[in-house]
């Protein structure tokens, strides 16, 4: 779930597991200006393993680009992987130019990393990465998405030393991705998040995790870290507080996951995405993801960003502002 444009905006980039991606997620490519560039505080490395060369798939998206700026402030060479630099999932061909001498790689499925499709295709870019001499690598995922445990199983039985992010849904979703349009315009989120609690999760966390998962050598290696916010908010609480942020009217209207996929297919969206999308919210909106995980301490030795002062920066920035 990545992708730009009308019928896409409304179903991708949403949660961890999925940047909805970030490489087709075209509008919103850039992070915000008011954002500043952290360094993680955990990277323990061996004369063996020192990461000097990152290859950073989705690299215009949400994730992939901190991810890419946090590398580089910690020194090390990004190789952006986009389609725009001539990286295509799809295209065997265009991944052995961008793998070749790389000491590692973080990896995001462009549509979601549940896909019917993600398995074989992230299975067959780890097994030519690892072939190529690129063994660290590290997967966004999502936290409580069953359907995204057989591409992690996939990537595991690559031979890679790999770690798995499990994302909680993203914080800036609100803001940059395909939950932005309805309330900056229109002043209402219309959403089948119910009355579920959520601990959005900001990504420049997500990204200082991964950044210390692909230079932490064996540490993190052959493990799926659960990455979350440090509270708890239903979507209605989340909107409150945009709202409180902006000066705004804002409102938050709850629909069923099956209504919302025909608000979908009303936008164009195809109709067996329109199937799996339903699918995914009616299990990943089912209460399974209502606690907070500490990943985001346990690597970082700190605690996660909070929601409001996410909420606070953006509107400072601009994002909802008509």
């Amino acid at each position: 779930m990545t992708q730009n444009s009308q019928n896409t905006q409304h179903t991708q980039g949403m949660h961890g597991m999925q940047d909805m991606q970030d490489v087709r997620s075209r509008g919103n490519t850039s992070a915000s200006t008011a954002e500043s560039t952290t360094v993680p505080t955990v990277v323990s490395t061996t004369a063996s393993t020192t990461v000097s060369t990152v290859v950073v798939t989705g690299a215009s998206g949400r994730t992939g680009s901190r991810v890419a700026a946090v590398a580089r402030a910690a020194g090390l060479t990004v190789r952006a992987a986009s389609r725009a630099r001539g990286f295509d999932w799809q295209d065997r061909s265009t991944w052995e130019p961008v793998l070749r001498g790389a000491d590692a790689a973080y990896l995001v499925y462009p549509t979601d990393v549940g896909a019917p499709d993600a398995p074989e295709a992230v299975g067959r870019l780890a097994r030519a990465a690892v072939g190529l001499g690129v063994r660290r690598l590290v997967l966004l995922s999502a936290r409580g998405e069953e359907q995204a445990l057989p591409t992690e199983e996939a990537l595991a039985g690559s031979g890679a030393q790999w770690t798995a992010v499990r994302a909680a849904w993203f914080a800036q979703n609100f803001s940059e991705g395909p939950l932005l349009e309805e309330l900056r315009t229109g002043g209402e989120l219309v959403f089948p998040g119910g009355e579920v609690r959520e601990p959005f999760v900001d990504v420049r966390d997500v990204a200082d995790v991964v950044v210390a998962a692909l230079t932490g050598g064996d540490r993190y290696a052959r493990r799926a870290l659960e990455v979350s916010g440090p509270r708890l908010l239903t979507f209605d609480e989340a909107v409150a507080e945009v709202a409180a942020a902006t000066g705004r009217e804002l409102a938050y209207r709850a629909v069923s996951p099956r209504d919302y996929g025909e608000r979908l297919a009303g936008f164009g969206v195809p109709p067996e995405e329109v199937e799996f999308l339903v699918e995914l919210f009616t299990s990943l909106l089912d209460g399974r993801n209502a606690h907070v995980s500490d990943g985001v301490r346990q690597v970082l030795g700190r605690a996660p960003r909070d929601f409001g002062d996410y909420a606070r920066e953006a509107a400072a920035a601009g994002a909802w502002t008509v």
